[in-house]
């Protein structure tokens, strides 16, 4: 399923000078055809406002007055516009103008959220007057018509202006939520103690069946249980989340495994070798207590985007993340997880655990960090690989769904911690705010953006449910503390070269558990959180991105300049995949184009667990101040045709992975790599993964560069030092620089 494009073929607008029958014939034919395009004007009497007018009995009210002998007059010169408040988030479908002789031959139509920053749906040089139904696209609250190039030696002058709405012309509809029996769509299994136990098995292995090599498939599926306890054997494929109900991992008990095997995918040469975790990406295990039967381990053999998170592992001797033999396997997350035994890494190339509790640690490969995590082994570097923080400085875990003891479900959103070791839930109940999900609109595949901007302007929440969301439209979250949850990996796909999510310089907003697909027309930025030049403080209550995933190419051809741009301050990102496709439809070298993964405009900004891959230029470019990461991987593109394709100038080769702006005069970073595999043209060289000012306010700790193989060459580990990563030395360690 997929969200409808908002179109509308026709609709009726009756104004000055009317419409001959047999124009109304058919155009009443095609209305029947379109009936999603209303008849009403939703901007008939609302407040509207212009450049000038020629006189006062000319006002700007006039053109929405309804009365067709009445008009707005501007002053004799270019430009001039006219602006219309329609009240709320609108999705606009048609705009109707009906000009004085004085009309507008050049002109421009344009939307906006908040009368400030526009977006153009329509614009002609060519117009001839009289009145024009104009079949347009967009949604906003403003509409602004401003006219570039006058028709007569005149002002413009406009009878009338009406706007008609894809639904009817009232607004969008947000239809309530029921928080004890809420809609979770058909992609949502919600099990209880009361679920045959052969039933909930048998959805299970329906379901990994299906997704067990699915890797660019639209299935999405999210299987959730109600306080208590069961038994079930959960293994987990593509695009599948596994979550408990309960305010702690410990009111759900599973009996059994929750797991990742590394059993699909081929490894090297050898055909019958399939212990290669190296794409076992997009799934997640949620707010869970998992026993294992006895003396069995656990696996979770994963690489990007599969997070082990607010998870309790009591009974397993121990987890390995990887095949447990000779499997490849590139890197994952642990977040507010306890597992009571020892966690064997094996031939993990790099992990990132934080604010989690373990019986102890095993195993290093290249990049292995630990920040406020009890059990963590030492810090030592490069051999092992060991870099630990003792304490997490400033974040908030991630929004989860849960349902109380009413039976009512809630989202819980935990509290901002500072200066914190361990898990925010196992000494006590964690600290927090819950809303109902009453105040959520429940968004399900098919749903318009007008329907979820308008939820989000009501001051709704929005949970997504598991599915594809075809955009043609910005989801622009305006209000400070609004929770954007995606279950199942809910993916937005902007189709019209728009931003899928655009969120205000406020206070506290989560964006979390969403993927987000670029569409195949370009998209300046696919995620902004907050406008450029954002100034405000939100060092008390910052925005907040967990489990958020981009993807350029891989499932169809996908562009975008920009994955994420951050320009609001305080922003903490905690756990983060932004992703130019490698493999899969769709990729190549002018095909999924996509310049940088991450900009950081803001000023003290946090990121825990940032995986940033195959971009085109600067992967990672910080501009802003204050900045930290606690965990990079990295990997250039392994498709650069040839040198002079891939060079930032000045005689550098290639662009650094990760790049602090020269104007940086504090920055610190810590457990960073970045790796190459050139494989089309293997004379390919970076001449630097990371790439800093050289000043005392910019820090870097444990640093690794990789030839994976020996194919290519990265010259430095950062500026010009740390050696040569090639064919003949295929890593290189810098503990600290400067």
């Amino acid at each position: 399923m997929s969200l409808k494009p908002l179109r509308c073929l026709v609709a009726l607008l009756l104004v000055a000078g009317g419409i001959g029958a047999g124009d109304a014939a058919a155009a009443g034919a095609a209305t029947a055809a379109a009936a999603a395009c209303g008849s009403s004007n939703v901007a008939l009497n609302r407040p509207a406002t212009a450049s000038s007018t020629e006189n006062a009995g000319l006002p700007a009210s006039a053109a929405v007055d309804g009365n067709p002998g009445t008009r707005w007059g501007s002053a004799f010169s270019d430009p001039q516009w006219l602006q219309v408040d329609l009240g709320s988030s609108i999705e606009v479908c048609q705009v109707g103008l009906s000009w004085e002789a004085a009309y507008g031959k050049a002109f421009r139509i344009e939307l906006s959220d908040d009368a400030s920053s526009w977006r153009q749906i329509y614009a002609t040089t060519t117009g001839t007057g009289g009145t024009q139904n104009l079949d347009l696209t967009g949604t906003g609250r403003y509409l602004r018509i401003t006219g570039t190039q006058r028709g007569t030696g005149y002002g413009y002058s406009l009878w009338e202006v009406a706007v008609h709405a894809t639904d009817g012309g009232s607004g969008p509809v947000v239809p309530p939520t029921d928080p004890a029996n809420p809609d979770l769509g058909p992609n949502v299994s919600v099990f209880s103690p009361s679920t045959p136990q052969a039933d909930m098995q048998n959805r299970l292995n329906q379901i990994a069946a299906e997704m067990h090599t699915n890797q660019f498939g639209t299935q999405r599926y999210a299987v959730l249980w109600k306080p208590g306890t069961y038994t079930a054997d959960v293994n987990l494929g593509f695009y599948t989340q596994a979550a408990g109900l309960g305010l702690s991992p410990d009111d759900v008990n599973l009996n059994g495994h929750v797991r990742v095997e590394a059993d699909w995918l081929q490894q090297g040469d050898n055909p019958n070798n399939k212990g290669n975790a190296t794409q076992n990406f997009w799934r997640s295990a949620e707010n869970l207590a998992v026993t294992t039967p006895a003396g069995q381990i656990e696996r979770w053999a994963v690489s990007q985007a599969a997070p082990y998170r607010r998870m309790h592992l009591k009974g397993a001797p121990e987890i390995q993340l990887w095949n447990g033999g000779d499997g490849w396997a590139s890197g994952g997350l642990f977040a507010d997880t306890k597992i009571d035994n020892t966690v064997v890494s094996g031939s993990q190339q790099q992990w990132f655990s934080r604010n989690s509790e373990f019986g102890g640690w095993n195993g290093s490969v290249w990049n292995m960090v630990f920040t406020g995590t009890t059990g963590a082994p030492p810090q030592h570097f490069p051999n092992p690989s060991h870099t630990v923080i003792a304490q997490t400085p400033k974040v908030r875990e991630k929004p989860f769904l849960y349902v109380d003891a009413a039976g009512n479900y809630n989202v819980f959103v935990p509290a901002l911690r500072s200066s914190s070791a361990g898990t925010s839930w196992s000494h006590g109940a964690a600290a927090g705010t819950s809303i109902s999900l009453a105040n959520f609109y429940v968004v399900k595949p098919g749903a318009s953006v007008g329907t979820i901007n308008a939820a989000l302007d009501q001051g709704k929440h929005l949970l997504f449910t598991p599915g594809i969301y075809h955009l043609s439209d910005t989801i622009r979250v305006n209000r400070a503390n609004t929770v954007v949850l995606g279950l199942g990996l809910a993916t937005l796909i902007p189709d019209t070269g728009q931003a899928a999510i655009s969120v205000a310089d406020v206070d506290g907003v989560k964006l979390a558990g969403l993927l987000v697909d670029a569409g195949p027309v370009n998209s300046p930025v696919l995620i902004q959180v907050g406008p450029a030049g954002s100034t405000a403080s939100h060092a008390a209550n910052p925005t907040s991105l967990h489990d958020v995933y981009v993807r350029i190419g891989g499932a169809h051809v996908g562009k975008a300049t920009v994955s994420l741009q951050v320009n609001s301050n305080d922003v903490i990102g905690d756990h983060l995949w932004l992703w130019r496709g490698d493999h899969g439809d769709g990729v190549g070298w002018n095909v999924n184009t996509a310049a940088n993964g991450l900009v950081v405009n803001g000023n003290d900004v946090t990121m825990y667990g940032l995986f940033v891959e195959h971009y085109q230029q600067y992967e990672v470019l910080w501009n802003g101040n204050g900045g930290r990461t606690y965990f990079f991987q990295n990997e250039f593109p392994y498709d650069v045709p040839d040198q002079a394709s891939w060079s930032s100038g000045g005689g550098t080769q290639g662009w650094a992975a990760y790049k602090v702006a020269n104007n940086v005069t504090t920055h610190e970073a810590w457990g960073v790599g970045s790796y190459c595999f050139f494989s089309p043209n293997t004379s390919i060289v970076a001449s630097r993964s990371f790439e800093v000012p050289d000043t005392a306010g910019v820090r870097f700790h444990d640093l690794v560069s990789v030839s994976l193989g020996g194919v290519g060459t990265i010259s430095n580990v950062v500026n010009n030092t740390g050696g040569t990563a090639n064919v003949t030395n295929q890593q290189r360690y810098l503990v600290s620089y400067p």
